[in-house]
């Protein structure tokens, strides 16, 4: 008998709801990576995580505090469900966990914990971010390198841009540093990769938040969708709608639609957008020219684009505002040279091929 498990994403919470993720389906056993993994085996490993078969509608009792409730799966065996709480969560942890048991079909015992992220440490902001090209090098724009980082690599092996970690835990921590401003991370990438990123922003050092990714099974016409906006603008409407009272950071890179995207945001959510980073990691002088004249609509609407070539131009901006310390600067362009394989103290992980333009700030 075909044995089954529950992969439980990260999910996040308000005051009376939380959206509970994850998904039931075959048992993938597929083992911890490692730094030293052969090509062959990150490729095994990815077969595994494409040709797993889901459990359609299987139903699942979940527990989330005093909360108790029965969800059941789409036709795809995912889970993507809000749940009414019959109390507040404790605002004390970031974290909390949730239970998942499998009823039917095929129970056997089948269980996972995952977790919702709630509100805590009096935040004055929250950060919504992309990941691939953003956060993690995918290659995004040349498609033969994409499907190679994507088939061929792990949560060791895949380099994040240089500084990353340093400038996301000084975005977290504040103006202040006494701060745990929420960082959201919502990708075009599929979730069953979920466990990649995850562990990918663990081993970094990058803070963990929430990770909302797409349905959709790695092929090679996935990974240059156009659909894009489709799927991450009613996510990026949800999380704002979820915490009306509060500001956010937006940050993306120029290879696919994040700036259109973070755009179109501007007008429903007027003067909840503090500013908006896009990471410039396209060639093209035609894209750069188009988030240029985007970024004079994001002024007009109230708020700034910043279209940087690095993170340490996107985090000066940021501490000029009063969003981060100044004092985390130094170790923001220490992490980047680090990242950059220049120090010594890090692996050799070079940065994307991207062209070394100036920064672009519309204010």
């Amino acid at each position: 008998m075909t044995k089954h498990e529950i992969v439980a994403y990260r999910g996040f919470a308000g005051a009376t709801r939380a959206l509970v993720q994850g998904r039931v389906q075959e048992a993938k056993e597929i083992p911890p990576a490692t730094a030293t993994d052969s090509i062959w085996r990150n490729l095994v490993s990815t077969y595994k995580r494409v040709d797993a078969d889901p459990l359609p509608y299987a139903r699942v009792h979940v527990t989330l505090g005093g909360t108790t409730c029965e969800v059941t799966a789409d036709d795809e065996g995912f889970i993507r469900q809000w749940i009414e709480l019959s109390s507040p969560l404790p605002a004390h942890e970031p974290w909390h966990d949730v239970e998942l048991r499998l009823l039917a079909p095929h129970s056997g015992g089948v269980q996972a914990t995952g977790q919702v992220r709630v509100l805590t440490g009096s935040p004055t902001y929250g950060v919504i971010s992309d990941l691939d090209d953003t956060v993690i090098q995918s290659r995004i724009t040349s498609f033969l390198q994409a499907v190679r980082t994507v088939m061929l690599g792990n949560a060791r092996t895949r380099l994040p841009f240089p500084g990353v970690a340093a400038f996301y835990r000084a975005l977290e921590r504040g103006a202040d540093g006494e701060r745990l401003n929420p960082i959201f991370y919502v990708s075009s990438s599929p979730w069953n990769i979920h466990d990649i990123v995850a562990d990918f922003l663990d081993i970094q050092g990058i803070p963990r938040g929430p990770i909302t990714l797409r349905d959709w099974d790695i092929v090679l016409s996935a990974l240059t969708s156009s659909h894009l906006g489709t799927f991450k603008e009613p996510v990026i409407n949800e999380i704002l709608e979820l915490y009306p009272e509060m500001p956010f950071i937006l940050i993306g890179d120029n290879s696919q639609k994040d700036p259109e995207i973070y755009r179109g945001l501007l007008d429903k959510h007027p003067g909840r957008i503090l500013a908006i980073y896009i990471r410039n990691v396209d060639a093209n002088p035609e894209r750069s020219a188009s988030v240029q004249a985007l970024a004079e609509q994001v002024l007009a609407a109230g708020s700034t684009l910043v279209l940087a070539d690095d993170t340490y131009a996107a985090a000066t901006h940021a501490a000029k505002q009063g969003w981060i310390r100044e004092d985390a600067l130094p170790g923001i362009r220490e992490e980047k040279k680090a990242d950059e394989g220049t120090t010594g103290a890090k692996a050799d992980a070079p940065g994307v091929d991207a062209p070394k333009s100036p920064t672009v700030v519309v204010e």
